[in-house]
């Protein structure tokens, strides 16, 4: 992967979508190079989908939860599964400290978000939670792995 590969990513980045025709124009490259590269990068994993950006939480639209679980070690994939069956939670971190796992959560309600925290500590090997709802986003930029 080169500089211009890199600038490719940032700019699909802030928006998948852009046409490979305004990419080129950005990158200084042919529409068909940028074509490739973007090809090459799918092949690679490099790129491994595109997906929607939805409204941020101080929007009053999603209500947003990190959901810190500590786990029986030996349960962690069947653990991760079932948090990967629930739609609700977009994106789960394993982190070192006090909690195994951290769960980022959206949902439209309160009621809502109660309900799958219940679903979370109901899970067999979750030892203990601690949630903490977001209350508003200061700034929101896409990750470097993203």
């Amino acid at each position: 992967m080169d500089d211009k590969d890199r600038e490719i990513l940032a700019i699909l980045r802030a928006n998948a979508r852009m046409p490979a025709a305004a990419i080129a124009r950005q990158v200084g490259l042919a529409r068909s190079s940028v074509q490739e590269r973007i090809a090459r990068l799918e092949r690679r994993g490099i790129i491994n989908g595109y997906t929607i950006v939805t409204a941020p939480a101080d929007k009053g639209e999603t209500v947003r939860a990190h959901a810190m679980l500590s786990i029986d070690p030996k349960r962690a994939a069947s653990i991760v599964r079932a948090l990967e069956n629930m739609p609700e939670i977009v994106e789960c971190l394993t982190v070192n400290g006090d909690f195994d796992l951290i769960a980022i959560i959206e949902t439209g309600t309160l009621e809502q978000m109660d309900r799958v925290l219940d679903r979370i500590g109901a899970l067999g090997g979750v030892r203990r939670t601690t949630s903490t709802l977001v209350l508003s986003t200061r700034f929101r930029r896409p990750a470097a792995g993203d």
